[in-house]
């Protein structure tokens, strides 16, 4: 026997009503526009904080100062560098940091065995080189008068010859001595004419070849002195001396430790005056010019303040770590007691001082680069964002260009954190 069990069927959701269609679509549609909204839609973002977390500061109309402020070091105006020319050991150092040393003064003094040998050696080499070409010299000229001396006696030998001759004429045309003797003497003589043209010869084109030689002679031995002089001058490098007369700005060296050729030793200041050197944010790098105006501050001995003018010398457009460089010279009269090394504080004019509406300067210019800030609404409860236009900015004051006006007061502290909010409440 079956049994048979009844279940209901449900209506398929594509057989429903219309109204139920209806209902599921607008369902669909509203879910996909809360998911749009979510997504897309850029709803206002607020934080809460605290009034005394934030430093307001308020827009006046006032006058813009253009200046960059300055922290400069004072360095010499000239520095020479004092290297090792030659490698050794420190043996004795005659000077200390700080010493005014005069020019060709024996500063350090250092031992090089190895060197001395060798100096030594090429020392030897030159002086037998020098030796011999001395020797060639000496044998020329004891040739020249050897030749002379031989000319000499061929013309003596034709005259004695001449008068003997015609002595043994006389005697022959007497019958007082034999003919044989006459010839003899004849023979003899026309020998001699015969030498002596030869000899003349020979001496001229001996006397040219050693006009020639001499000249040649002569600079290769200057050459070879003037090597032997660079060889004695290898050791007195090992006497390290002083270039110039200055001040000894620095010296490291210790007695007994080895230096290599070319290492630096020391630096010498000479007394031709001091400048400032300064690094300035690379924001400012196309309005700083050479010879725009600076003022430094220095204390006196009683801690009063005084102020010096200068002027921009050169500008080093190579930028580091967002700075470049720029040199600054006295323009009137150089304060006492400067030392190498010491900062001072002071400004660099920029620009020419001109009314403006203004706001103070803030860290918040790191974060919105000044394209925006947090202005407070009139009950100053809450702060909104504002774009806005800033201009020129010293460390002081910025130079406000759009939608700021007098009166408005804006938050300058920190805003990091804050880049993508729309909206700050104060808590109570």
């Amino acid at each position: 026997m079956s049994h048979v069990m009844d279940r209901p069927i449900g209506t398929r959701w594509w057989r429903a009503t219309p109204w139920a269609h209806s209902g599921m679509v607008i369902g669909a549609i509203t879910l996909a526009l809360i998911v749009l909204f979510h997504f897309f839609a850029s709803p206002e973002r607020s934080v809460r904080l605290k009034r005394t977390s934030v430093i307001v500061a308020t827009v006046e109309r006032g006058v813009f100062h253009d200046f960059v402020p300055l922290r400069a070091k004072v360095v010499a105006l000239n520095s020479v560098y004092l290297d090792a020319l030659e490698g050794g050991r420190v043996e004795k150092i005659l000077a200390q940091a700080g010493d005014r040393v005069s020019e060709n003064q024996p500063l350090v003094i250092l031992t090089n065995t190895e060197l001395e040998l060798d100096v030594l050696e090429r020392e030897g080499r030159l002086i037998e080189s020098i030796t011999q070409l001395q020797s060639y010299e000496t044998q020329l000229e004891q040739n020249r008068i050897a030749n002379q001396k031989a000319l000499a006696d061929i013309e003596y030998q034709v005259t004695r010859l001449r008068r003997s001759l015609a002595r043994r004429k006389a005697l022959v045309s007497r019958a007082l001595e034999p003919v044989e003797t006459q010839e003899s003497v004849q023979d003899e003589l026309d020998h001699y004419l015969q030498v002596e043209p030869l000899q003349a010869d020979s001496n001229r084109k001996q006397e040219e070849l050693r006009v020639r030689q001499l000249p040649q002679i002569q600079g290769q031995l200057e050459k070879l002195h003037e090597d032997l002089r660079i060889t004695h001058g290898k050791l007195d490098n090992l006497v390290v001396r002083a270039p110039i007369t200055g001040r000894l700005t620095s010296l490291d060296l210790k007695v007994g430790e080895n230096r290599n050729r070319g290492d630096r030793f020391a630096e010498i200041t000479p007394e031709t005056g001091s400048k400032l050197e300064a690094r300035v944010d690379e924001y400012y790098l196309g309005r700083v010019r050479a010879g725009q105006a600076a003022e430094m501050e220095t204390l006196d001995m009683d801690s009063t303040p005084k102020n010096w003018r200068l002027v921009v010398a050169r500008v080093y457009p190579e930028v580091k770590g967002g700075t470049f460089t720029v040199d600054l010279t006295f323009s009137g009269p150089v304060p006492d007691g400067l030392l190498p090394g010491q900062a001072l504080q002071g400004k660099l004019e920029v620009g020419a001082d001109r009314s403006a509406t203004v706001l103070p300067s803030g860290a918040f210019l790191e974060i919105t680069g000044g394209r925006w800030v947090f202005i407070l609404d009139k009950d100053g409860r809450s702060a909104h964002r504002l774009d806005v236009g800033l201009g020129r900015r010293t460390a002081d004051q910025v130079e406000v260009l759009a939608n700021l006006s007098p009166g408005d007061r804006v938050i300058v502290s920190d805003y990091t954190g804050l880049e993508r909010t729309q909206r700050i409440d104060f808590e109570p």
